[in-house]
Protein backbone atom coordinates (compact mmCIF):
# COMPACT_ATOMS: atom_id res chain seq x y z
CA UNK A 1 0.00 0.00 0.00
CA UNK A 2 1.34 3.45 -0.87
CA UNK A 3 1.89 6.26 1.63
CA UNK A 4 -0.98 8.17 0.03
CA UNK A 5 -3.37 5.24 0.45
CA UNK A 6 -2.35 4.75 4.08
CA UNK A 7 -2.87 8.46 4.78
CA UNK A 8 -6.26 8.37 3.10
CA UNK A 9 -7.38 5.38 5.17
CA UNK A 10 -6.15 7.06 8.35
CA UNK A 11 -7.98 10.29 7.48
CA UNK A 12 -11.24 8.46 6.79
CA UNK A 13 -10.92 6.46 10.01
CA UNK A 14 -10.41 9.68 11.99
CA UNK A 15 -13.34 11.35 10.24
CA UNK A 16 -15.63 8.44 11.12
CA UNK A 17 -14.44 8.47 14.74
CA UNK A 18 -15.05 12.21 14.97
CA UNK A 19 -18.50 11.90 13.37
CA UNK A 20 -19.46 9.27 15.93
CA UNK A 21 -18.48 11.59 18.79
CA UNK A 22 -15.19 10.01 19.80
CA UNK A 23 -12.49 12.33 21.09
CA UNK A 24 -9.60 11.88 18.69
CA UNK A 25 -7.68 14.93 19.79
CA UNK A 26 -8.60 17.21 16.93
CA UNK A 27 -9.59 20.82 17.33
CA UNK A 28 -12.93 21.89 15.90
CA UNK A 29 -13.31 25.57 15.10
CA UNK A 30 -16.75 27.05 15.42
CA UNK A 31 -17.75 29.47 12.66
CA UNK A 32 -17.35 33.09 13.67
CA UNK A 33 -20.19 35.57 13.20
CA UNK A 34 -18.81 38.79 11.68
CA UNK A 35 -21.95 40.68 12.68
CA UNK A 36 -21.44 39.87 16.36
CA UNK A 37 -17.77 40.85 16.17
CA UNK A 38 -18.68 44.14 14.50
CA UNK A 39 -21.41 44.95 17.01
CA UNK A 40 -19.14 44.16 19.94
CA UNK A 41 -16.57 46.55 18.46
CA UNK A 42 -19.35 49.14 18.02
CA UNK A 43 -18.63 49.62 14.34
CA UNK A 44 -20.85 50.10 11.33
CA UNK A 45 -20.58 47.91 8.26
CA UNK A 46 -19.06 50.89 6.47
CA UNK A 47 -16.31 51.11 9.11
CA UNK A 48 -15.72 47.36 9.35
CA UNK A 49 -15.32 46.56 5.63
CA UNK A 50 -12.08 48.53 5.11
CA UNK A 51 -10.64 47.16 8.35
CA UNK A 52 -11.10 43.71 6.86
CA UNK A 53 -9.58 44.86 3.57
CA UNK A 54 -12.70 44.37 1.53
CA UNK A 55 -15.57 46.14 -0.15
CA UNK A 56 -18.74 47.01 1.70
CA UNK A 57 -20.79 44.69 -0.52
CA UNK A 58 -18.38 41.80 0.14
CA UNK A 59 -18.56 42.38 3.87
CA UNK A 60 -22.36 42.51 3.78
CA UNK A 61 -22.41 39.13 2.05
CA UNK A 62 -20.59 37.70 5.07
CA UNK A 63 -23.21 39.06 7.43
CA UNK A 64 -26.03 37.85 5.20
CA UNK A 65 -24.39 34.38 5.06
CA UNK A 66 -24.08 34.54 1.27
CA UNK A 67 -20.31 34.04 1.71
CA UNK A 68 -18.36 32.25 4.40
CA UNK A 69 -15.50 33.76 6.33
CA UNK A 70 -12.33 31.71 6.10
CA UNK A 71 -8.57 31.88 6.19
CA UNK A 72 -6.81 35.06 7.29
CA UNK A 73 -10.08 36.98 7.61
CA UNK A 74 -11.39 34.46 10.13
CA UNK A 75 -8.17 34.75 12.12
CA UNK A 76 -8.42 38.54 12.08
CA UNK A 77 -12.00 38.39 13.38
CA UNK A 78 -10.92 36.02 16.16
CA UNK A 79 -8.11 38.38 17.15
CA UNK A 80 -10.57 41.25 17.11
CA UNK A 81 -12.81 39.27 19.47
CA UNK A 82 -10.20 37.92 21.87
CA UNK A 83 -7.56 40.67 21.77
CA UNK A 84 -9.28 43.91 20.75
CA UNK A 85 -6.37 46.07 21.92
CA UNK A 86 -3.93 44.11 19.77
CA UNK A 87 -6.27 44.53 16.83
CA UNK A 88 -6.56 48.28 17.42
CA UNK A 89 -2.79 48.63 17.59
CA UNK A 90 -2.40 46.62 14.40
CA UNK A 91 -4.85 48.67 12.34
CA UNK A 92 -4.39 51.96 14.26
CA UNK A 93 -8.03 52.90 13.96
CA UNK A 94 -11.24 53.03 15.98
Amino acid sequence: MTEFEEGLIQSLTEALAHASGKDIGCRVHRPIDPREVRKTAQLTQEQMAPLMGMSLSGYRKWEQKQRTVSGPAEVLLRVMTKEPEAFRRAVKTF
